[in-house]
């Protein structure tokens, strides 16, 4: 089967170059139909067609539109990329996506970004134990966890909600889960992650750089172009 693909957050760091890769190595890739990228700006428009994607000028708060234009251009794949924490853009997608199945019987696919920290004590997983992510009881378990922050509550319920919308229209879902991403960012826009960007500035402000793990603590990291994972 050939899809047509849309992704979001083209002009950041994950999404960016995740474009530039489907671009450089698409000879090398399964054979799909059209490559959609979500943008915001004409600017923007104009930039994507330069890495052979068919740009879509969309206000994902309008589900109407979000609906309409996904089945007219009978988009069976969504990379979504942009928002990890809230659910609100994924879940007006991935209704697009149940009525392009319901419409033309193909299989379609959702493929949601989270985070490592989501899967983490920060968000009341327990830590006397790996938690993997091939554990049949892990969406059972993240239903169980009491986040200790408000913040990591709503990013629980996000992959909660993915998920089980999903399953209501018909779509197969995929929870991403990256670990600290490092390395230049190979897009047109964001070259570093904004997770850096934010370590930096926060060490530049107190003019100190502080070790919070504890003593032989393993934090993986993964280099974006090589998917090199490190400790």
């Amino acid at each position: 089967m050939s899809h047509s693909i849309l992704l979001t957050g083209a002009s950041g760091y994950l999404g960016g170059s995740l474009l530039t890769y489907l671009h450089t190595h698409r000879t090398e890739l399964p054979p799909h139909k059209t490559i959609y990228a979500l943008v915001r700006t004409p600017e923007q428009a104009e930039t994507v067609k330069k890495f052979g994607a068919e740009p879509l000028l969309l206000d994902l708060t309008d589900e109407n539109a979000v609906i309409s234009t996904i089945v007219n251009a009978k988009v069976t794949v969504i990379y979504f990329l942009i928002d990890a924490i809230k659910a609100d853009a994924q879940i007006v997608l991935i209704k697009a996506l149940g009525e392009v199945k319901r419409q033309t019987g193909l299989d379609t696919h959702f493929l949601h970004t989270s985070g490592a920290k989501i899967f983490s004590q920060h968000a009341g997983f327990p830590i006397d134990r790996t938690i993997s992510d091939a554990d049949p009881g892990l969406f059972t378990l993240s239903k169980t966890v009491t986040p200790p922050y408000d913040i990591m509550k709503v990013a629980v319920k996000t992959n909660q909600d993915v998920i089980e919308t999903a399953e209501q229209q018909g779509v197969k879902s995929y929870i991403f889960v990256p670990c600290i991403v490092y390395g230049k960012g190979t897009g047109f826009g964001n070259k570093i992650s904004i997770q850096t960007t934010a370590v930096v500035k926060a060490a530049k402000v107190v003019g100190a750089v502080h070790d919070v793990n504890p003593e032989n603590y393993v934090r993986t990291s993964v280099h974006l172009s090589s998917g090199r994972s490190e400790c």
